[in-house]
């Protein structure tokens, strides 16, 4: 049934409607893990020269969102144009070891770039500098190879390009694998991120507890935002150097939200609304005359729309089908009314909701009863110290107003006036003075659902989920209030105690 529907909902490239030559080249420079807390945006105690250059010479979009509050749904989602709930690809880190191939007319973007006369590129180093990871984490991988390089020093002579840049902030050194034998899980950079923002200055988001943790941690975030210019400034730099920044066009984005405890895996706007920066090439201009020069832009864009948008500066049509939509230049597609968003399994973590945006508002559907905020997930327990600290502190009846609620396990609905309360804490939705835009956002979440074809209401088999049951028990640890969620002979006594 599934097939059927892809195939009738994908065409395939239309192709190129201008010659190589007037073509201009793209880089993607993709944080990870941030919300709209660079300078441009206005946030406090950070240092991003770099980023808040590109917004002065190009738009910055405020309404931008993931369509997932985590990495590898939400990268498949723009390098497809398709929704991740649509493709299958929606539970984190699926498909790595079976034979998923995507569905019929549903291709990667560098695939269709290539065709288009790009050299594709997932940068690591600008000559013997590392700058990037190379990461990809899509939740497909039977298609064959994504990019040409991953090397800066081959885009010589290999015009037009399409470079993708992964910075690795913000992030937790993690990948050793390592993270259950250390007392704390370092933050990658952090020993020589610009410390601007120091447990002092900051103010963490109230629905956390006033603790020192709490501020420490805010803090070496907010000091990821600062290191993560570094490299966007390197970047810039060897654009210059090179003789080519004036014939690229440069995205800066971010994958999903925040790298915090309510940010990153919940699709509150703290992790889903991303900074989105885009400047245009100079001489070979894709933009129109209101989205440069500081243009800030409200318009709803979902990080699905890049795919189009970047298909579009390099002069190739939409697909047929596809989901993703242009939203800038002369060939933009009308606007979005709506962002949708969805939360699927998180390594062992099953926790299935669903979440639209409008201009003002934020609708979220938890189809999970029981499930919160305080849901075992041990990446989370272990790497992100206000969470145990959380726990500890409610444990004491030391927790008290937003702070003690987000203990508590989601109701079915929430919705939030994004304008008069950003930081989500008073949900709406029981509220008769917006019961007309709860019905609204309800009504296009279901809508949403149906026309995509969204797949989150099918459930894994168990010899799927359970291996990432003892994956994340060894890379992480189980904390000891858990540890009746594990066979007793894995617990290793004082590996993860809190």
């Amino acid at each position: 049934m599934f097939a059927i529907f892809a195939t009738r909902l994908h065409g395939g490239d239309t192709g190129s409607t201008l010659q190589r030559s007037s073509k201009p080249n793209i880089v993607w420079i993709v944080g990870e893990n941030f919300s709209n807390d660079f300078g441009c945006y206005g946030q406090a105690n950070v240092h991003t020269p770099n980023v808040d250059s590109l917004a002065r010479k190009g738009i910055r979009y405020n309404n931008a969102f993931a369509t997932s509050p985590v990495c590898a749904p939400s990268r498949s989602c723009f390098m497809l144009g398709m929704y991740q709930t649509t493709t299958d690809t929606h539970h984190m880190r699926s498909h790595r070891n079976d034979d998923f191939r995507l569905p019929d007319g549903v291709r990667p973007l560098t695939h269709r770039l290539r065709d288009a006369g790009y050299f594709t590129a997932n940068i690591t180093h600008l000559g013997d500098e590392r700058v990037g990871t190379g990461k990809l984490d899509l939740n497909f991988v039977n298609e064959g190879e994504l990019y040409d390089t991953t090397q800066w020093d081959h885009l010589v002579g290999k015009e037009p390009f399409f470079a993708q840049i992964n910075l690795p902030e913000a992030e937790y050194d993690i990948y050793d694998r390592k993270s259950a034998e250390k007392q704390r899980v370092p933050w990658v950079g952090e020993e020589w991120h610009p410390q601007v923002a120091t447990e002092a200055n900051v103010t963490p988001p109230p629905f956390y507890p006033d603790h020192p943790i709490v501020r420490q941690e805010w803090a070496r975030y907010l000091n990821s935002v600062s290191g993560a210019d570094v490299r966007v400034g390197q970047v810039l730099d060897r654009l210059a150097k090179d003789g080519v920044d004036n014939r690229t066009v440069v995205i800066f984005f971010g994958d999903n939200g925040r790298l915090t405890a309510r940010g990153i895996h919940w699709p509150f706007d703290q992790g889903l609304r991303v900074p989105l920066v885009i400047r245009d090439a100079e001489s070979i201009p894709c933009l129109k005359a209101d989205e440069k020069d500081g243009a800030i832009s409200s318009r709803i864009v979902s990080l699905l729309d890049l795919t189009a948008t970047t298909l579009s500066i390099a002069g190739v049509d939409r697909p047929l089908g596809m989901q993703s939509r242009v939203f800038l230049g002369d060939r933009c597609d009308p606007a979005r009314l709506y962002a949708f968003a969805a939360r699927d399994r998180i390594d062992e973590t099953e926790i299935r909701m669903r979440s639209v945006h409008d201009q003002q508002f934020h609708y979220i559907r938890n189809f999970t009863p029981g499930a919160g905020f305080a849901t075992l997930n041990r990446y989370k327990e272990k790497c992100f110290l206000v969470k145990p600290l959380m726990r500890d502190l409610m444990a004491k009846g030391q927790l008290s107003g937003a702070a003690l609620e987000l203990m508590q396990p989601f109701p079915d609905e929430m919705l939030f006036d994004c304008h008069e309360d950003p930081h989500e804490i008073h949900n709406l939705a029981t509220d008769p003075q917006y019961q007309s835009v709860l019905v609204r956002m309800r009504a296009a979440l279901d809508a949403w659902m149906i026309e995509t074809g969204d797949r989150g209401h099918l459930v894994e088999s168990r010899e799927v989920v359970e291996p990432f049951l003892r994956e994340m028990h060894d890379w992480f640890g189980t904390p000891d209030w858990a540890s009746d969620t594990v066979p007793s002979d894995w617990i290793k006594k004082g590996s993860n105690s809190r």
